[in-house]
């Protein structure tokens, strides 16, 4: 003889249906739809106070890596060479290289002579 499970009323039928297949209720989705609405609720509390999230006076946080280099090649006096500004920043040679040639590029700063940048005033 086959093991049957016996239900006593259709509700008990469909729950156990439910729960073995493992289907999300009304309740598990409003479960997650409230947890969505916390989420998006501290994320745009982190948008509006973006000074929490961010290192107080680290700069290369604050703007783009690019606008970071040209700020400390408009700061130099005689123009500065590759380690000056390496130095400043903290990036690696290969991202300076590149931020370098590409604000060349864009004639935002001129090369004075090898490893020396000056900012191109236009």
């Amino acid at each position: 003889m086959p093991d049957h499970k016996f239900f006593s009323s259709f509700d008990s039928l469909i729950k156990t249906f439910l729960t073995e297949y493992k289907v999300a209720t009304t309740n598990d989705v409003s479960r997650i739809i409230d947890r969505l609405d916390r989420i998006e609720r501290l994320i745009s509390k982190a948008a509006i106070e973006p000074g929490r999230l961010r290192k107080s006076g680290d700069l290369s946080r604050m703007t783009s890596a690019s606008s970071v280099v040209l700020s400390v090649i408009k700061d130099s006096k005689e123009g500065a060479d590759f380690s000056q500004i390496k130095k400043k920043t903290g990036y690696d040679d290969k991202k300076l290289r590149n931020i370098i040639f590409r604000l060349n590029k864009i004639e935002k700063i001129k090369r004075l002579e090898r490893g020396i940048y000056i900012f191109n005033e236009q």
